[in-house]
């Protein structure tokens, strides 16, 4: 802890009227915050036992942090034992997902568009100035507890401060644009942190809670970023495109070729699983020319998952399956749609 005092004796130096403009967090004092306050939260809950989503957290992060915009940093992605459904970027890399919120977003595309948001906020330093600002604010209290002897516990305090107040909504905006970039770097869907956005909205309605509860705290106000994403997103020109209905009603569309969901499964609504859809369309058409006989249907009895090649594009439940059909034969009907839609963004491709 002794680089924090050297930086605390220089901020009382630099007086509260020193400007965070000028960067008065070095790298090296980043990482050393934030290998404290990773070791705090460690100890306050817990990580996941469950190493397998350890290990997946850790990959699709890696994967999204080889794009970033900076290099500087080693990032970590760790897994904390606890209900509560979060995401923190600590200091200098080091990232959490709370084991509430991989439950209630189970799949990697929710995933990456977590993390994405998550690395954003790091890249663009949006923790390191909030601290600072704490810093600014608390210097001659921090000052004191240190010159009493105190051992950095308020200067720890002052750091789990920023993480928990939450960032300004130009900041969260702003990770949210840079989140989305991630995804689109990485080859993840695009509509990646759309859904996450989403999804965290349906939570806080459902639940009725209003902004300043747990994770809409730190993450506030979901209904209108979402809303601003989908908006970014249709800028893209990301295709095929998703025409909502209403919730439990969507269809993915490219030139005359459509695809329709009518069924929400669970807490999984039709859009959820339309984004999902037209997102995976999207990173296959990223391979190239696509080869209509890679589309494979793994019936598991209750359900089937179409792929193609790699990647999942869309599971089949008994709740879709139309009248007068099976699982297997409905499944078959939804490959073969696909391979339609194949041939169209082939002709496009080789334009």
């Amino acid at each position: 802890m002794k680089i924090i005092y050297k930086l605390v004796l220089i901020m009382l130096l630099l007086g509260s009227c020193a400007s965070t403009e000028a960067g008065l967090i070095s790298r090296e004092q980043e990482i050393d915050m934030g290998k404290a306050s990773a070791r705090h939260l460690e100890a306050r809950y817990g990580l996941s036992q469950d190493y397998e989503l350890q290990e997946r957290v850790e990959r699709v992060g890696q994967r999204l942090a080889a794009v970033c915009e900076r290099k500087d940093l080693e990032y970590s992605f760790k897994v904390l034992n606890s209900n509560e459904i979060n995401a923190l970027a600590c200091p200098g890399g080091f990232i959490y997902v709370y084991k509430g919120l991989l439950d209630y977003m189970p799949s990697d595309t929710e995933l990456a568009g977590v993390l994405s948001h998550e690395i954003t906020h790091i890249v663009e330093k949006h923790t390191v100035h909030s601290i600072e600002k704490q810093m600014l604010g608390n210097v001659l209290l921090i000052g004191a507890a240190i010159a009493a002897g105190g051992d950095g516990m308020a200067l720890l305090q002052t750091v789990q401060a920023a993480l928990y107040s939450g960032f300004s909504r130009t900041d969260e905006r702003g990770a949210d644009k840079g989140g989305l970039s991630l995804c689109l770097e990485a080859g993840y869907n695009p509509y990646s942190v759309l859904i996450t956005m989403q999804k965290l909205d349906d939570y806080s309605k459902a639940k009725g809670y209003v902004d300043n509860y747990g994770v809409f705290s730190s993450h506030p106000e979901p209904e209108a970023r979402a809303k601003l994403l989908a908006k970014q997103l249709a800028k893209l020109n990301i295709q095929p495109t998703v025409s909502l209905v209403n919730d439990n009603q969507a269809t993915i569309k490219e030139e005359d070729w459509s695809f329709s969901i009518n069924q929400s499964i669970g807490a999984t609504k039709a859009r959820y699983r339309a984004y999902m859809l037209a997102g995976s369309l999207w990173t296959v058409r990223q391979k190239g020319t696509i080869n209509p006989h890679h589309f494979v249907v793994y019936d598991n009895g209750s359900t089937a998952d179409i792929y193609y090649e790699d990647i999942q594009l869309h599971t089949i439940y008994a709740q879709d399956v139309l009248a007068n059909s099976t699982l297997s034969a409905y499944a078959a009907a939804c490959a073969e749609s696909f391979k339609t839609w194949a041939a169209i963004a082939n002709k496009k491709y080789s334009k």
